[in-house]
């Protein structure tokens, strides 16, 4: 058991995190902070944190766990913030969406110390943020990725397994580049075409119309669109290559299949079709359930 969790970001993340750990009977106490005041003191009242710390550093002090629940780009002035409190044998963890970017943050915040920090990716998440929303099973059969770096203390690395696979999630380890292609691929990019797909139909005369006719195949499809911009402008700047990579894989298969539209050859679309069809169909049924009411996460 740890005596403190210290949690920097009391939102949605974070303060799932900190109720988790509470359920699961692995820390005696939480000391929260959050940029915003008002967010802290709710993250207090709804019973998500115990101490309501008035700095980054203050939640730091005598905390055994720290996790780093903030914004990609708020990282390196966190863990400038905290430096002096970065101590062998302390966990710090964070939960951000990019990889490569938050470890060099690390690395020029915190020389040495940085071995202390093990980068963490928890594969969850809701469209609606904020601790109003935590819940202490957010994490409960989700994937999290570590992404260690041959400088990091590996006894940090195994206990930060242990923590989340105590809280229900499988765990695996990653190189940051290849995390990075990854969720360009699989979440960044979507998220992308989400935003840009709604806002094409929005800005029509007939916008209206259109999306009072619209069904769940758009609502699925459309989802993600109700992402916190801010939180998805950090993520696409800070992985914008391999975003912008998988945006030009896109348009060429979106070329590729305008080209047949085009042509009305209906014969070639079917065969182009099919095989894509065929290829969703059997991933899906490869897929463990996703728990009722719950989103597939990010």
């Amino acid at each position: 058991m740890f005596q403190q969790l210290g949690v920097i970001g009391c939102g949605l993340m974070g303060g799932s995190f900190a109720l988790a750990m509470k359920k699961a009977g692995l820390v005696r106490r939480v000391v929260g902070y959050s940029k915003s005041p008002s967010t802290t003191e709710l993250a207090k009242k709804l019973g998500v944190i115990d101490v309501a710390a008035e700095s980054a550093l203050q939640a730091v002090s005598g905390s055994d766990i720290v996790l780093i629940a903030v914004p990609v780009s708020a990282t390196e002035s966190t863990l400038k913030a905290i430096r002096h409190l970065v101590n062998p044998g302390v966990l710090f963890m964070d939960v951000g969406s990019t990889k490569c970017d938050v470890i060099e943050a690390s690395r020029r915040a915190l020389g040495e110390r940085a071995a202390s920090f093990v980068p963490c990716h928890p594969i969850a998440g809701k469209e609606s943020g904020g601790v109003q929303h935590a819940e202490a099973t957010l994490y409960e059969g989700r994937q999290v990725i570590l992404t260690p770096q041959p400088f990091t203390n590996q006894v940090l690395v195994q206990r930060a397994t242990d923590v989340w696979s105590a809280l229900g999630a499988t765990v695996l380890k990653m190189r940051p580049h290849n995390h990075d292609a990854a969720f360009a691929a699989v979440s960044h990019l979507p998220h992308l075409l989400a935003f840009a797909y709604f806002q094409a139909i929005a800005e029509q005369p007939a916008a209206r119309d259109y999306l009072s006719l619209a069904g769940p195949g758009f609502r699925d499809f459309t989802r993600i669109a109700a992402g916190e911009p801010a939180v998805w402008r950090d993520i696409l700047l800070a992985n914008k290559h391999e975003v912008l990579a998988q945006s030009k894989r896109f348009r060429t298969m979106l070329d590729q299949l305008e080209a047949l539209i085009e042509a009305g050859d209906a014969a070639a679309l079917e065969a182009a079709l099919r095989p894509i069809a065929e290829g969703r169909e059997a991933w899906g049924n490869s897929l463990p359930a996703v728990p009722p009411g719950r989103p597939a996460g990010k």
